[in-house]
């Protein structure tokens, strides 16, 4: 994903002011091996086009340990009557549809059969090209299973509320309500398989005194699935969907995202749900000021066993860009424990999904002929 100037500018600004330079190690966190493992990432883009995933392992060098790995199940349309000759890869560059691209998984697993053992434990591959809307979507994610036994880890990243992108996704637009995803879930929840979703907490350009759009629907759908390991991607944020505010004197509204997170955090219903503080959307707003950066670091602190840091980059073109999102959050690292600096980078990532590797492998023992 391009790192916009603005950000750039934001970065710099961020390291010089905890006294490093671009190349070096936050101290306060991350060691002289590895810095984090990523639990979001898109070897691919919207077009189905991305970098090979030996190039990929050589960006990671020894700065990440383990990857999750996945394309992105939707792919843009080149409709000629709308761009002409020009041929757009992110959904912002065309008003034609997006459609579900099944073939994404399949891509995804031969990309990772191809590797040696020592390379493929290196990685989570994600199952992603089903549609939540479909009632025959979980039927896609068993196929795919018992299609490539060995190799898939959870689902996701998949979207049901997305800016910009779920009006534009062709068919029956995706629910947090719809039993198609309640399916979902529960088969998610019988395997094994991690589950990382996309859902926007509100609408974009949201007025700051009513009670975020999907915010109740999300909660709900949360603890209908208990036995589910769910991870809420970039902590329910998007480009235009900002952090929750609460209005001066707007009783409707009186949390702010971070209370919102935290309210859910205390909630036994939801212990196991899980947030990655993906994107560098996500970070520009952890970073925006000094009380921002202690309040996030607060809130790390506090519950450092249910968070996971990940670039959320698509098909980076060399080492600058990806790591430029985990370079973002250095004013944060700084200010955490040793202990939630280990779990936020990397240990919650090692939990999680070495659970999941393991009731996934454990019932396709049981379901795979």
């Amino acid at each position: 994903m391009k790192i916009p100037h603005r950000l750039t500018m934001a970065l710099a600004l961020a390291l010089a002011t905890v006294g490093l330079g671009a190349g070096q190690t936050p101290a306060g966190g991350a060691g002289a091996g590895d810095d984090f493992n990523d639990s979001h990432f898109h070897l691919t883009n919207y077009v189905q086009k991305g970098i090979d995933v030996r190039a990929f392992l050589q960006i990671m060098g020894t700065r990440v340990h383990r990857s999750t790995l996945f394309g992105i199940p939707l792919q843009q349309q080149w409709s000629y009557a709308n761009s002409g000759e020009f041929a757009p890869t992110y959904y912002l560059q065309s008003d034609a549809p997006l459609y579900y691209y099944s073939f994404t998984d399949a891509f995804i697993a031969m990309a990772y059969r191809a590797l040696s053992k020592e390379e493929q434990a290196r990685f989570d591959p994600m199952i992603t090209g089903f549609d939540p809307a479909d009632m025959y979507g979980v039927d896609h994610i068993r196929r795919v299973l018992t299609t490539f036994p060995g190799v898939f880890t959870g689902i996701g990243e998949f979207s049901i509320h997305k800016e910009f992108v779920s009006a534009k996704i062709s068919g029956e637009t995706a629910s947090l309500t719809n039993p198609a995803l309640d399916r979902i879930l529960d088969f998610a929840g019988e395997v094994g398989l991690v589950v990382i979703i996309h859902n926007d907490i509100d609408m974009p350009f949201a007025k700051q005194d009513t009670e975020p759009a999907y915010l109740g629907q999300m909660k709900a759908l949360i603890r209908r699935h208990p036995n589910t390991t769910i991870i809420w991607a970039h902590v329910g944020l998007g480009r235009i969907v900002h952090p929750v505010q609460s209005s001066a004197g707007a009783a409707e509204r009186p949390l702010t995202q971070l209370q919102i997170v935290e309210a859910m955090l205390t909630d036994p219903a939801m212990a196991h749900l899980h947030f990655d503080i993906s994107w560098d959307e996500v970070a520009k707003y952890a970073v925006a000021s000094p009380e921002a950066i202690e309040r996030v670091a607060a809130m790390l602190n506090r519950h450092p066993d249910r968070f996971l840091f990940g670039t959320d980059t698509v098909a980076p073109s060399g080492p600058a860009p990806y790591f430029a999102v985990f370079d973002m959050w250095a004013p944060v690292w700084q200010r955490l424990t040793p202990d939630a600096s280990l779990k936020v980078r990397k240990g919650n990532y090692e939990r999680l999904f070495d659970q999941g590797r393991q009731r996934v492998r454990a019932w396709e023992a049981a379901n795979v002929k």
